[in-house]
């Protein structure tokens, strides 16, 4: 699903202009936050509801004009990785460091999207980042929703961040 006109025309942007800020705002973060420069957005939107193996979702909500979820999910491998790049120290497995700093970027992920839903984002408040991981579960934020999911990759791995938003 995508976003429907109304909402577009709420927010003056087509969806192909929110799809371009949005990766703009994705690789942003990880240039200035985690260091890696080779994020590259990979042309296919996915379905929200997905089936993860040994991956890490880290979620933000957001409640006010617009209610919805922002969240990123990343295998394992690729968590640990950009964990150790923002902390500048070696990090081996999940733990509370990797949580911590995926919610983080969750965090500045939705902070900068929640700009384009409205002039400035003050009406839009976000939550405290959640964070799951497991070996196998599926991750759905409902069915009422509009949704934007995109692809990006670095290096050989790829991750998902997706924007919900209530209709």
């Amino acid at each position: 699903m995508s976003m429907k006109p109304g909402t577009l025309a709420a927010i003056k942007m087509t969806e192909e202009e929110l799809i371009k800020s949005l990766i703009k705002d994705v690789q942003d973060v990880f240039i200035n936050m985690v260091g890696v420069e080779d994020l590259m957005h990979l042309p296919i939107q996915i379905d929200l509801t997905t089936h993860f193996k040994e991956c890490l979702t880290s979620m933000v909500g957001l409640a006010g004009t617009y209610n919805g979820l922002v969240s990123v999910h990343l295998p394992w491998p690729l968590a640990i990785s950009f964990t150790s790049l923002m902390l500048g120290m070696e990090v081996t497995e999940i733990d509370d460091d990797v949580n911590d700093a995926m919610g983080e970027i969750a965090n500045m992920v939705a902070g900068s999207f929640k700009q384009h839903l409205s002039k400035g984002g003050s009406d839009i408040q976000l939550s405290t980042p959640s964070v799951v991981n497991g070996s196998d579960y599926v991750f759905s934020s409902g069915s009422a929703l509009e949704n934007i999911t995109l692809k990006f990759a670095s290096g050989d791995e790829w991750f998902l961040v997706s924007i919900s938003i209530e209709d």
